[in-house]
């Protein structure tokens, strides 16, 4: 499945060019071209999902296991000091291409960019806690 207007989708078709580091026949990894730091990817499911909740399980798993995959080769061959794997979804999540995608970001020590992704702490009472717990808990 693909959606015509998803510029991830023109790029897996190959109507857009990217510096691709992979490819199989669910995935396609690209270098992202607005880069948090030196190596930054993105893994693109080939078949159009706009995010976590449209996304099958199974491509979800192979996503991740790929990520995994990826992440400790990327470590290895760019010689970076840790490692970010984020995936956002929806607009006030920091989603702002509307199909699944995963990034992969290597962290480097003296980086100008090392704490981008650092957020202020929220503090909840223990009876907020226990709500939320109990909101959150599986049947």
């Amino acid at each position: 499945m693909r959606d015509e207007a998803c510029i991830f989708c023109k790029i897996i078709a190959g109507e857009i060019p990217s510096y691709t580091i992979y490819e199989d026949e669910d995935f396609k990894v690209i270098l992202d071209v607005n880069p948090a730091s030196k190596g930054h990817a993105l893994i693109l499911p080939k078949h159009h999902c706009a995010d976590i909740y449209e996304i099958d399980e199974d491509t979800a798993s192979k996503a991740m296991r790929l990520a995994k995959r990826l992440a400790l080769h990327m470590t290895k061959q760019l010689e970076c000091d840790g490692f970010n794997i984020l995936q956002n979804n929806h607009e006030v999540a920091g989603q702002t291409v509307f199909h699944f995608h995963m990034h992969l970001i290597p962290r480097y020590q003296n980086a100008k960019n090392k704490d981008i992704l650092m957020w202020n702490h929220e503090t909840f009472s223990a009876e907020e806690m226990a709500e939320i717990r109990d909101r959150l808990k599986s049947k």
